[in-house]
């Protein structure tokens, strides 16, 4: 009789040991981008991986893989939705090809004068519907990091919209980035953000568009002659997560993770601006690229050859989707 209830008694403190080692064994979550560790990007997601472990109290361990050292520009959406990563920071552009067109709004050229601008649609409801529509793709949208604005690059002065016609310009998969480049009379080259400094290097494409972190950080400026601040076009990005992962979750450890997501926004918004203009400014004494500052009369001139854009897209992107947002930023770009 002892020895049997011996035996049962070591069987149950074998078996809560056993389920204690389960419970305490890490949420594991892999987080993927395509671009460099001391970018904007790169830096929050190092921002969210700490805050999440300390939230969590270890409950979640976050492996944060940069530099498409996991799977590249066109690769992550899929391994996203098979589970293959937990969460993703693509650019904005990605969601067109994901069938979520509304997303392109973001690449319309000259849509946003500045960041409050841009937040007002980002932090506010236009924003925030739009994720809401990733889910029934199986993604669930948790916020928006800012890049910043992109200037244009090449190995030629880029002053009028004249000086872009004939030019090979990479861009990232996008229609809308597409049109913006045919208006100008540039041939649109899409390429993986990885090969983006060999295709400039070897004079596959002459120039691109960039914010300054991404120019600096991945050497591109080292192959172009010349810049121009233009700030035509913004680059962010959605952090997401495979939506069924997400819901899985315990509802303590999700509730930690959506307020170390929501801190590490506030952290990757904030530094985003400040690390462009460092960017720029790096990249103007490194004495390899030229920065050239447009005139009022330039932009302008620019901005009138990449209205009709706007209109040419309103039907793939929805006009009233595209109207919301001027009525949001009180700025229409035609007017």
């Amino acid at each position: 009789m002892k020895k049997t209830l011996f035996t049962l008694t070591t069987a149950v403190v074998l078996g809560l040991s056993s389920l204690y080692a389960y419970a305490a064994d890490p949420i594991t979550i892999k987080f993927s981008h395509v671009v460099a560790p001391d970018t904007p990007k790169g830096k929050a997601a190092e921002k969210f991986k700490q805050l999440a472990e300390e939230k969590t109290k270890g409950a979640v361990k976050v492996e944060v893989f940069a530099n498409s050292t996991l799977y590249k520009d066109k690769e992550e959406m899929e391994a996203l939705q098979m589970g293959a990563v937990q969460m993703l920071a693509p650019s904005l552009a990605k969601f067109g090809p994901l069938g979520v067109k509304e997303f392109e709004a973001f690449d319309l050229p000259y849509i946003f004068r500045n960041y409050e601008d841009l937040h007002k649609v980002t932090q506010g409801e236009v924003g925030m519907g739009l994720l809401t529509k990733l889910e029934a793709k199986g993604v669930k949208g948790l916020a928006y990091w800012d890049n910043g604005f992109k200037i244009m690059s090449a190995n030629k002065p880029l002053k009028t919209p004249d000086d872009f016609k004939g030019l090979k310009m990479r861009i990232q998969s996008s229609k809308v980035l597409e049109a913006e480049m045919r208006a100008l009379g540039a041939n649109p080259q899409v390429l993986p953000f990885s090969e983006t400094y060999q295709a400039l290097q070897t004079g596959v494409v002459d120039g691109t568009e960039n914010p300054p972190s991404n120019l600096l950080t991945q050497k591109m400026h080292e192959v172009q002659k010349n810049a121009s601040v233009t700030n035509h076009g913004y680059l962010g990005y959605a952090v997401i997560a495979n939506k069924a992962f997400w819901d899985k979750l315990p509802e303590d450890v999700r509730k930690s993770l959506e307020e170390a997501m929501k801190e590490s926004t506030d952290y990757a918004n904030q530094i985003a601006k400040e690390e462009n203009d460092k960017a720029l400014e790096a990249v103007k004494a490194s004495g390899k690229t030229e920065v050239y500052m447009p005139t009022e009369d330039e932009t302008k001139a620019m901005q009138k050859a990449l209205a009709p854009v706007h209109t040419e897209m309103s039907e793939r992107i929805g006009k009233d989707l595209i109207t919301s947002i001027y009525t949001a930023t009180g700025f229409d770009p035609a007017k």
